[in-house]
């Protein structure tokens, strides 16, 4: 699901709804077969977290979906949105494949389909074990369930697949290029002619020959686009790119921008720019991470209305129809993946087996979320003991990545081990996660610790790296005033933030701050804080996005920024 049409020609029924639905406790279900039959369960909501149910919050392990449609016959594709986290999926009782990590897409194509009635089924598993991404040991809630759109599609001949739009700006004009992945869903060798458009201007074409069910990537040659209008923060100008075949078509969003980072500073096309934003879970209320894109425009809209021009995804990527806002709305992003802090054991870090599954998840999200012009970061992960040898050949093998394949774009991490980390190497701007004031020392020690951070960078000789808080903050509870300046009441929240971010970006000239967080959220036992509600109620909204008083806080000293720099 996008805000706009992703195909014309294709022909595409989506299965949100109702859904049939069962629990698995005791993990018979494969045993069973349940894949090979009618599922005897009850009705959920599709796209939602199971979490919803009555009994059934903090649930983890295995619950089955299934779901009758009608399809025309030919060849058929499957797409998940977003599946929490381990999906395994049937088509008729065949089984198509698996799918690891909750928080991109995938599909599956299935070949000479009949005309009929089919039965879709999805085993679904929100589980941990030793390679788990996450840990169990995370800062937010176990949600488990299929959590975005699922549609069917029905391919025709010569279909596109993927899409991605390249360029290199001189001057007001665009050197660019478009590279495809094409899949011939007939079982005929096809030729046809694949046509490229920039807002509906036909730019190239390429002549392609496929035999059945071949997949092909292609390049195409290199064309101009001049006179570019640049995407920017407030001014977020769109072009429409399409790719055609005589079968099927592809259409996406592109802005054309340019991130730099030189001299300890962040640039956008040629500007220095703050980054003034704040740390956003794609969660809401009682919905989980289900997230209704109608509240995605609301949470926009406030932030916009807090003076920032920049949200971190944390911890994962979030839906595309958030980061379409984000493009529409000028606001520029962070993305990452959820590869998160203390539940990784050193032991874990140097696991093969989960740096190829990182990898994995950092393909998908470069994949998918490529031509968003909004992120101009990616985000390797969050708070790992990067401070010891385990941690650095994950970070090396992820940034070598991230920085060959992910276009123009500053790759980082966020560190929460200021002044022993040894892996600034492997970042383009350095992140620093750390909660003075709120745990340890009084938030007026903030000076020190903003010394030592820059002692200690200068001293590894990455001096001219820019900077940025990524995490600070403190938590409140919503409604809950005293007139005493102390912890857990919203006055507290409200002037460490303030005293945070005029320290950060006034006295030591930060290149941006990332409050945590925007939100209230639900988090996990194994935490093992003690938190009120079971939340982490560090947001400067609640849970339902009503404000505490951090909110106007934040809001006048942002405003007050953005008016200076």
């Amino acid at each position: 699901m996008r805000l706009f049409l992703e195909h014309t020609k294709r022909q595409i029924n989506l299965l949100d709804g109702a859904w049939v639905f069962k629990c698995d406790n005791n993990k018979v279900g494969e045993i069973e077969k349940w894949y090979d039959s009618k599922l005897d369960g009850e009705t959920i909501i599709v796209p939602s977290c199971w979490n919803n149910k009555l009994g059934m919050l903090k649930y983890e392990g295995v619950c089955y979906y299934q779901k009758e449609f009608y399809f025309v016959g030919g060849t058929l594709r499957i797409n998940f949105g977003a599946v929490m986290t381990y999906a395994k999926v049937y088509l008729d009782s065949a089984y198509l494949g698996e799918h690891y990590g909750g928080f991109t897409a995938f599909d599956f194509i299935v070949e000479k389909v009949a005309e009929g009635y089919h039965t879709l089924t999805v085993m679904v598993d929100n589980s941990f074990n030793e390679i788990s991404i996450p840990q169990k040991k995370v800062d937010w809630a176990h949600y488990g369930g299929i959590t975005r759109s699922v549609s069917v599609e029905l391919l025709n001949k010569i279909t596109i697949l993927s899409n991605k739009f390249d360029y290199r700006l001189t001057g007001n004009n665009a050197k660019c290029s478009f590279t495809v992945k094409l899949y011939n869903a007939s079982n005929k060798t096809v030729s046809d002619k694949i046509k490229f458009y920039v807002n509906g201007e036909k730019m190239t074409e390429i002549k392609v020959t496929l035999e059945p069910n071949e997949y092909k990537t292609l390049k195409t040659k290199s064309f101009k686009v001049e006179n570019v209008k640049l995407w920017d923060v407030n001014k977020p100008n769109l072009y429409s790119v399409s790719i055609e075949s005589s079968t099927d078509d592809l259409f996406d969003r592109v802005g054309f921008r340019k991130v730099e980072v030189k001299s300890k500073k962040i640039y956008l096309n040629g500007k220095a720019i703050k980054l003034l934003g704040v740390n956003r879970h794609e969660e809401v209320g009682d919905l989980g991470m289900a997230f209704p894109p109608q509240l995605m425009y609301r949470d926009v809209d406030i932030i916009k209305d807090l003076n920032c021009n920049t949200i971190r995804g944390s911890h994962y990527p979030n839906n595309p129809v958030f980061v379409d806002i984000l493009d529409e709305q000028g606001m520029t992003f962070w993305s990452e993946i959820p590869v998160w802090g203390c539940g990784f054991s050193p032991e874990t870090l140097a696991d093969e087996r989960v740096i190829a599954r990182g990898l994995k998840m950092h393909q998908e999200m470069v994949e998918q979320y490529y031509n968003h012009p909004s992120i101009i970061i990616w985000g390797m992960h969050n708070e790992i003991e990067s401070q010891k040898e385990e941690s650095v050949n994950m970070t090396k093998t992820f940034y070598n990545y991230l920085k060959e394949n992910g276009g123009n774009r500053i790759v980082t991490y966020a560190s929460n081990h200021a002044l022993t980390d040894i892996c600034y190497e492997y970042c383009d701007i350095i992140c620093i996660n750390q909660y003075t004031g709120w745990y340890g020392e009084d938030y007026h020690s903030w000076d020190k610790a903003v010394e030592d951070i820059y002692s200690y960078i200068n001293s590894l000789g990455y001096g001219d790296k820019p900077v940025v808080m990524s995490e600070f903050g403190a938590a409140a509870l919503y409604g809950y005033h005293t007139f005493d300046n102390v912890k857990w009441t919203e006055e507290y929240q409200a002037n460490l933030l303030t005293y945070s971010i005029d320290c950060f970006m006034n006295k030591y000239k930060m290149s941006g701050t990332y409050v945590w967080q925007f939100s209230d959220i639900r988090t996990c036992e194994e935490m093992g804080l003690n938190r009120a509600r079971e939340f982490n109620n560090k947001g400067i909204v609640n849970e339902y996005r009503k404000p505490k008083l951090a909110y106007s806080a934040v809001k006048e000293i942002y405003g007050k920024i953005n008016r200076i720099k």
